[in-house]
């Protein structure tokens, strides 16, 4: 389970990665190709081409802690993680729908439990 700092935004860099990078190889392709500051504190993800390996970078570093770079890597043992079918570009998702994602479950479409209409 990972916990969000406030203010912290979790971007899926759509399209297919390279699972070999390390953290300053994708940290570079946060800078490069999507415009954005590795060392902001937000959460990048990315996803290999089979798709059941994924790989979070992010700088928990902000406060003055002895933070420093972080890499999260998951990999289902059954399954695909869900992903957005866009070709190239980042897709911004709540830390809900991470948990979601992390978890295997279609994060795009959740479906509610049901909730009776009355007490009684």
């Amino acid at each position: 389970m990972l916990f969000l700092p406030s203010g912290s935004r979790v971007w899926i860099c759509a399209g297919v990665t390279d699972m070999r990078k390390g953290f300053h190889s994708l940290a570079a392709l946060c800078e490069s190709k999507f415009k954005q500051d590795p060392y902001s504190g937000h959460l990048f993800v990315f996803r290999g081409r089979r798709g059941d390996l994924l790989k979070i970078v992010w700088w928990d570093g902000l406060s003055g802690s002895a933070g420093g770079a972080c890499l999260f890597t998951k990999r289902l043992e059954r399954g695909r993680f869900v992903w957005p079918h866009a070709i190239d570009g980042k897709v911004h998702i709540s830390s809900a729908q991470l948990s979601m994602l992390l978890e295997g479950i279609d994060w795009r479409v959740p479906e509610r439990t049901w909730r009776p209409a009355r007490a009684g």
